[in-house]
Parts: structure tokens; C-alpha cells; sequence
């Protein structure tokens, strides 16, 4: 059983299709995903090295400079996280104003056809 959420979504999709509008990612997108994901892996992976050979020292200055340096990695996995994030974001945002763009200019259709009459 369809529901008129799904039609609708159906003659978007259509109506996209039959104006033959570019609907996916960007490159600058796809790249800023991608770098994003990478980012997030190498500083994770790379705080908890930092983490594991700091507990091989006794000194505390050594200690603090692998502390600074984990901080320093997570940064980074935040920065990651940011960047992934936007692409994903700015994906959704480029679907939704197609679509409204689309839907205005039904309306404006419809409206123009009421006036004629």
C-alpha cells in the first residue's frame, strides 16, 4: 500500500529525472567526506599510540609532551568529524532546495493556471 508521502516522492523523483538535474554530491563534497573520514581514523589511531608509548615513561615532562600531542590528535579527529559532517550537510541541503525549488514553481504553475481561467 502506497502512502501519499511515497507517490510524492515518486513524482519528484520523476519530475527531477524528466528536467535532467545533476541530484548527487559534489566534488568538493565527496572529498570533504572522504578527507573527513580520514582524518577521524588517523586521530584516533594515532592518539591512542601516542597513549600507549606514553606509559612507557617516567618522567613527567616526557609525559605532559605525549599528553600535548594526544590533545593534539583529537584535535584533529574533531576537525575530521567537522568536515565529514559538512559534506554530508551541505548533500541534504542541496536535495532540500531542489526541492523547494521545485515545489514553488508548482505552486507558481498552479497559480498562473487559476488566474487564466
Amino acid at each position: 500500500m502506497t502512502t501519499l508521502a511515497d507517490e510524492r516522492r515518486a513524482q519528484f523523483k520523476s519530475d527531477v529525472d524528466d528536467l535532467k538535474l545533476k541530484t548527487g554530491q559534489s566534488r568538493g563534497d565527496g572529498a570533504a567526506r572522504i578527507a573527513g573520514i580520514a582524518l577521524m581514523v588517523v586521530g584516533v589511531i594515532a592518539a591512542f599510540v601516542v597513549y600507549i608509548s606514553s606509559l612507557t615513561q617516567s618522567d613527567l615532562r616526557d609525559i605532559a609532551s605525549y599528553q600535548i600531542l594526544a590533545t593534539a590528535f583529537l584535535a584533529l579527529t574533531v576537525i575530521g568529524g567537522a568536515l565529514y559532517l559538512a559534506g554530508a550537510v551541505a548533500r541534504v541541503l542541496r536535495l532540500w532546495l531542489l526541492r523547494q525549488l521545485h515545489e514553488g514553481q508548482a505552486q507558481a504553475d498552479q497559480i498562473a493556471a487559476a488566474l487564466s481561467k
